[in-house]
């Protein structure tokens, strides 16, 4: 599914976010940036150690924050690791908020033209993936209506029960 905000297309996928095809893939990071399983753990594999020495380098960060790191053997360029919140820690949706914002700012800042997301924090963290669809997908619209330079902001879902919750939301957003 495909939408036009402003100058860019915000567009739904289901699979693997590692084959993404944009400059930028974003990784569910946790605060020390260790790539260990989920999202993290596929970039590891995939993307070589190269993407782990460099978060190495600049751990840690804070939840709701996003660093930038090389992609490594990814076809993404380039990985943002945005750290979200754990289920029940509590202000998760400002949190949240901050994770998906600081990421696009970050790729906007750096000349970043596409990049993809995937449901962060609704893995191992246990944030219930309706919420993270509205507050991730209501946050990104709100971005690009802003003027970005971004051409492209994907969605990477693990699969059809994600990609469903992620589409209603978007429908719901687009027709506002």
């Amino acid at each position: 599914m495909q939408v036009a905000i402003n100058n860019a297309v915000l567009e739904l996928t289901e699979g693997d976010i590692t084959e993404a095809e944009t400059e930028a893939i974003v990784n569910a990071a946790n605060e020390a940036l260790v790539l260990g399983g989920g999202v993290a753990g596929a970039i590891r594999i995939k993307g070589g150690p190269a993407i782990q020495a460099e978060c190495d380098k600049i751990s840690p960060t804070s939840v709701g924050c996003a660093v930038k790191t090389t992609g490594g053997r990814l076809k993404a360029k380039y990985v943002i690791h945005a750290v979200g919140p754990r289920n029940g820690e509590g202000d998760e949706d400002t949190k949240l908020t901050n994770a998906t914002l600081n990421a696009l700012i970050l790729a906007d800042r750096d000349g970043i033209k596409s990049l993809t997301f995937p449901a962060i924090s609704t893995g191992i963290f246990g944030f219930p993936m309706d919420r993270c669809a509205e507050i991730m997908l209501g946050t990104t619209i709100d971005y690009l209506n802003g003027g970005s330079n971004l051409e492209k902001v994907a969605f990477c879902l693990d699969g059809k029960g994600s990609y469903k919750i992620f589409q209603q939301h978007l429908q719901q957003l687009a027709e506002k």
